[in-house]
């Protein structure tokens, strides 16, 4: 994942909910791009930081072993626009989990405000689709850590989450400079 659309976890329960925070500012060039002279925060782009949010929610539960892409978004619905100095909350919830996808239901609030209010479905993919992962173990593990999503997370239990062993494996190969 080369661009990352939420900042950091603030809650994540495995196999249920995920809570991230997004703070837009004026230095993403998305803003003043996208329609010259009126910097706002595209709702494409917060469609995308839901789908980070509730695709890591659901890859979680095969310990980010399984690709999970988004197939289609059901409902998009925005009361109002977003600009630099805002800070979004996006809440991803599973409200239906299957051997082959998942249905999610969004929403967003911009400064404590409802903005947004979304359902996506999503889609794992088979060894039809080849058997190459989406993200190395290693690099995946230290974006998660910066996200502080092994910070927050927990099992609906309340015990944390652990980093997964091919995850903390592929780490230790980038810190020794394996790279086979």
């Amino acid at each position: 994942m080369r661009w990352f659309w939420i900042d950091r976890f603030d809650k994540f329960v495995a196999g249920q909910e995920a809570v991230a925070v997004k703070n837009v500012t004026l230095a993403e060039e998305p803003l003043d791009d996208y329609l010259p002279g009126y910097p706002h925060y595209p709702h494409s782009l917060i469609i995308e930081g839901m789908a980070q949010t509730g695709g890591l929610l659901l890859s979680q539960i095969q310990e980010f072993q399984q690709r999970v892409v988004l197939a289609k978004v059901t409902k998009a619905l925005f009361h109002c626009v977003v600009g630099p100095g805002d800070q979004l909350r996006l809440t991803a919830r599973i409200v239906s989990l299957q051997d082959d996808g998942a249905i999610v239901e969004g929403t967003v609030e911009a400064n404590d405000q409802p903005q947004a209010e979304m359902e996506m479905t999503f889609a794992f993919l088979d060894q039809s689709f080849g058997d190459r992962p989406f993200f190395i173990p290693g690099d995946l593990c230290r974006i998660l850590r910066t996200l502080k999503l092994f910070a927050v997370g927990v099992h609906p239990d309340g015990t944390p989450i652990k980093i997964p062993q091919h995850m903390l494996d592929g780490e230790y190969k980038l810190l020794v400079g394996d790279v086979s």
